[in-house]
């Protein structure tokens, strides 16, 4: 039956998507049989219908969704087309030698245009195997020569048209795309230059892509400096306003913005020194010239000097040299020192839009870092456990910085020993470390615990330090990455633990992030330090402090939904009350400790007995309770002797010589017992007292008899 079933859904899903090629099969059947030439009845009508039925819902959908095309649709279409062309040729040029029919060249063009490579070829298979019909059929037979040179011109065609149109646009894309990095490149250097980025600063989204709020803040001062050229310009008249801005190393000057009437500026880097420029740089004070000659060199005009006067004002962010203004004319008029002023107020007004939007920048940046940090502190304040603070520690980190790999290790000041209680990585190296226990004084993070300051010191190896030097422990190699960032985790000056981060690609840790990085480490420590508060809490609410078992509380709150489990799906449970035999004389003869000794030796042998869906509460004093799921009278009886038998066996050194004790046990299983915690305790209780009664030192089973004999007795 299944196989029947798979060829029925195969099928229904071939005539779904295959039906237009059935079609467009069947109308070329028809045009080869004499369809094309027949007259217009309702056959030929409804051969058209058809055709443009499947035509142009086709070419919308082409149209529509260009990148989505398929190889199918791009057949079809191109079929339908080539079995039109075919039977127009046929019906209106007399066959397919006619003075129409190169046609079929444009119509292979065409397809190779627009249709996927494989479908522009298949197209032109189906448009030779349909042209073979029609000849054979309508003219009785062909040249096969002159068939198969028809056939190559066509498949040449083709490919010709197909692989230069490929090559095209890919030289067209390979083109632009390098043009929108060589602007993308400019623009980070302008960023850069106006100290909008950081030395090797890069966006954490992708490398060949500028930050977007420093390309918008370049755009910015472009517009800015450009209107006071432009306005410096036509006020005084001038041939030319440029601004050229130094670079990092103080080595070359580069046009940030000019105003120009000459198409002979080159845009090319060039050294500072050069000329009139490399004396106002030099001298840091205005430098202005007339009666230039041709030969005199303009840095920033290619070929003869064009310009007769000529002044250089330089550009001074408080002491530190920027660039240079240059402004010029064509007359051999001097600048006046009123028109140098106006210059220089000119070179004022730009290098205050740079400094606006620096300022500007530098907000945007502290508000969406401020963001980052106020998500960040969200996530940790939601998060209670440590594995949840951990786990959302490193969430942020990796909003803030992108990163490869990443820890987080918690420090044990009592055992002197580092634990990697978190590790995600990329590729998967270092995510088994989860659990590792290293010792102290082995590598970086114990450095960074000791001195409590991140390392390494910039977020980056130095140069010509080795990758490979001990993070964790000689043991637990780290990967090589070239960007380490290790931070501590520091609450009232104590280190908790480190996060650890490693980037492969250079400065990912740098001046735009490290300090952000350093504020989360800070909100991570204080929420794991309170999550082990809580946790500590929590086991002080629910845990006895001498032997680690329940308490009470603990106790009472789990017994009541392990009795309805057991009543909702009909399961056995099994109550066991235990108690010290003769506890009363050990503390009067031995004194408290070793009554806490011989407490705790009890507590030890509940806990090894018991299964791991067992509960095990102190209920106070000597007495001890057990909760044991799916377990009935026979195999809580099983369990009681089992605990009764190794205390008894069990010696206590004291100063007085061994002590050994033994206690007595009573069992209460629901439901026999009650359906309920107090009912089941009432009985266990009862249980526990038979045991008294009848010579300690052994286990009694609760019995509805037995509390007619209580009474009597």
């Amino acid at each position: 039956m299944e196989p029947l079933v798979r060829a029925a859904l195969a099928g229904r899903t071939l005539a779904r998507k295959g039906y237009g090629v059935l079609l467009v099969c069947g109308l070329a059947v028809y045009v080869v049989l004499g369809g094309a030439n027949a007259e217009l009845g309702p056959g030929a009508v409804a051969a058209i219908v058809v055709w443009a039925l499947l035509l142009g819902p086709r070419v919308l959908r082409k149209l529509r969704e260009t990148n989505e095309a398929t190889l199918l649709l791009d057949f079809e279409i191109g079929a339908l087309l080539t079995v039109a062309l075919e039977a127009a040729l046929v019906r209106y040029d007399g066959g397919l030698s006619g003075h129409l029919s190169p046609a079929l060249y444009v119509l292979v063009a065409l397809v190779a245009a627009f249709a996927r490579p494989l479908a522009g070829l298949l197209v032109v298979a189906w448009l030779l195997v349909l042209e073979a019909g029609l000849r054979l059929e309508g003219e009785g037979g062909t040249d096969p020569s002159a068939f198969a040179t028809h056939a190559g011109f066509v498949a040449a065609f083709a490919l010709l048209n197909l692989t230069l149109l490929r090559a095209e646009v890919v030289r067209i894309r390979a083109t632009a795309r390098a043009r929108v990095e060589a602007q993308l490149h400019r623009i980070r250097e302008d960023a850069r230059s106006y100290r909008l980025l950081g030395a090797g600063e890069e966006s954490d989204r992708a490398e060949v892509r500028a930050d977007r709020l420093a390309r918008a803040s370049v755009e910015e001062i472009h517009q800015s400096v450009h209107y006071a050229l432009e306005l410096l310009r036509r006020s005084l008249d001038l041939h030319t306003a440029v601004l050229l801005w130094l670079n990092d190393a103080g080595t070359h000057l580069r046009i940030s913005e000019l105003s120009t009437a000459s198409n002979d500026v080159q845009d090319a880097p060039f050294a500072a020194g050069d000329g009139v420029l490399g004396a106002a740089l030099a001298q840091r004070a205005r430098v202005s010239l007339h009666g230039l000659k041709p030969t005199f060199r303009v840095p920033y005009y290619q070929g003869p000097c064009p310009v007769r006067a000529l002044a250089a004002i330089p550009v001074l962010d408080g002491e530190t040299l920027r660039g240079v203004l240059a402004i010029d004319r064509l007359e051999n008029t001097a600048f006046s020192p009123h028109e140098e002023e106006i210059g220089a107020q000119a070179a004022r007004f730009c290098l205050r839009a740079i400094q606006n939007e620096r300022v500007f920048l530098q907000l945007e940046r502290a508000k969406v870092e401020q963001g980052k940090l106020y998500r960040a502190a969200q996530a940790l304040g939601a998060a209670l456990s440590e594995e949840d603070v951990v786990e959302a520690g490193v969430k942020a980190a990796r909003e803030i910085a992108s990163f490869d790999h990443a820890a987080v290790t918690v420090y044990d000041d009592k055992a002197k020993s580092h634990e990697i209680v978190a590790a995600k990585s990329a590729d998967g190296t270092i995510d088994d470390l989860v659990g590792v226990r290293f010792s102290h004084n082995t590598g970086l993070v114990s450095m960074v615990v000791q001195n409590r300051c991140p390392l390494p010191y910039r977020g980056e190896y130095e140069s010509g330090q080795k990758l490979d030097k001990v993070v964790l422990s000689k043991r637990l190699p780290w990967p090589a990455n070239p960007s380490l960032l290790v931070l501590p985790l520091v609450i009232h000056d104590r280190a908790l633990g480190t996060l650890i981060l490693g980037a492969k690609r250079l400065h990912a840790f740098g001046d735009s992030v490290r300090p952000t990085l350093e504020v989360l480490a800070s909100h991570l420590a204080v929420s794991l330090s309170n999550a082990r508060m809580v946790r500590k809490l929590e086991t002080m609410a629910t845990t006895d402090g001498l032997t680690g078992l329940f308490n009470k509380r603990a106790m009472l709150d789990s017994a009541a939904q392990k009795i309805a489990a057991a009543a909702r799906f009909g399961r056995p449970l099994s109550v066991l009350m235990t108690d010290i035999d003769h506890f009363k004389k050990v503390n009067d003869t031995h004194g408290h400790d070793i009554g806490d000794v011989v407490i705790r030796g009890l507590a030890d042998i509940l806990k090894r007995q018991k299964r791991t869906t067992d509960i095990v509460a102190r209920f106070g004093g000597e007495e001890f309770v057990a909760l044991c799921e799916q377990t009935d009278e026979k195999g809580a009886m099983l369990l009681a002797e089992r605990i009764r038998e190794e205390l008894a066996k069990t010696s206590f050194r004291t100063p007085q010589g061994i002590l050994s004790v033994t206690c007595s046990i009573g069992i209460a299983t629901f439901p026999e017992a009650g359906s309920d915690w107090e009912t089941l305790f009432k009985g266990a209780d009862e249980a526990l007292y038979v045991s008294k009664r009848s010579g300690r030192n052994r286990c009694t089973a609760w019995r509805p008899v037995r509390k007619k004999q209580l009474l009597s007795s």
